[in-house]
């Protein structure tokens, strides 16, 4: 492992991506220790809190832990898809309100990633699977329930769709989809949505899946997707008419 000393990048980051790429090529496999950090400080030729720092970055990521005791120091983690989920989905958010994506575009990307899953999740469903979405169209239809839990139940009901694919890739990577674009749609139309609908293309979905309907399945996030867009256009016009 090197870095570029003349390189005006941060050298704490420098090492850190040293680290973890030894880790990706599986230089240093899971559980294995470290070198202490008077070690990586000689063999990088840097100071031992610019060390320190590095390995901060790193736990920040999850892929090392720290140990203590005599036989203590920093192991390489073993990264699961669910200690992962929470940075997919914050990443996806900043992405979404930093660079001003579109809700159409947004829109788009998470129904055509949440179709894929729906072959899969006709196929793959579980009784436990079937029952959360079921749980959660109940749910939606309580007439006392907030804005805020309807999303909340909002997402647990598409993530239980998802997560029916029975593939932790797809899983992860619809993580951002599901977490981060869900909330920011149902933010802008909660005003203008009818519950009654979306519930009714949820039952309809959880139908499908229960029948093992990929096509219906489909059929009805398409009916869900363009019912959002359907939403959005009518908020956005009428933001539009109240500037005007």
């Amino acid at each position: 492992m090197k870095i570029d000393p003349e390189n005006p990048a941060d050298l704490s980051a420098q090492i850190a991506k040293a680290i973890r790429d030894a880790i990706i090529c599986g230089d240093l496999p899971v559980d294995e220790r470290l070198p202490s950090e008077a070690e990586l400080a000689e063999q990088f030729d840097v100071s031992r809190p610019t060390v320190r720092e590095a390995l901060k970055r790193l736990a920040a990521q999850s892929l090392i832990r720290t140990q203590r005791g005599a036989t203590g120091g920093a192991f390489v983690n073993r990264l699961r898809f669910q200690d992962a989920y929470g940075q997919q989905i914050t990443t996806s958010t900043l992405l979404l309100s930093m660079n001003g994506v579109s809700f159409a575009t947004a829109c788009e990307a998470r129904y055509a990633l949440e179709r894929a899953c729906a072959a899969l999740s006709a196929t793959r469903r579980t009784a436990d699977h079937l029952a959360t979405m079921r749980a959660e169209a109940h749910r939606q239809c309580q007439p006392g329930l907030t804005d805020e839990a309807f999303c909340a139940s909002d997402v647990a009901f598409h993530r239980a769709l998802v997560d029916a694919a029975g593939n932790p890739v797809l899983s992860y990577q619809l993580a951002g989809a599901v977490e981060a674009m869900q909330p920011l749609m149902n933010m802008i139309t909660f005003s203008a949505r009818s519950r009654e609908k979306i519930v009714d293309l949820h039952t309809s979905i959880a139908d499908a899946l229960e029948a093992h309907d990929a096509a219906a399945a489909d059929t009805h996030l398409a009916g869900l997707a363009a019912y959002t867009q359907e939403l959005a256009t009518d908020v956005f016009a009428e933001k539009q008419t109240k500037r005007g």
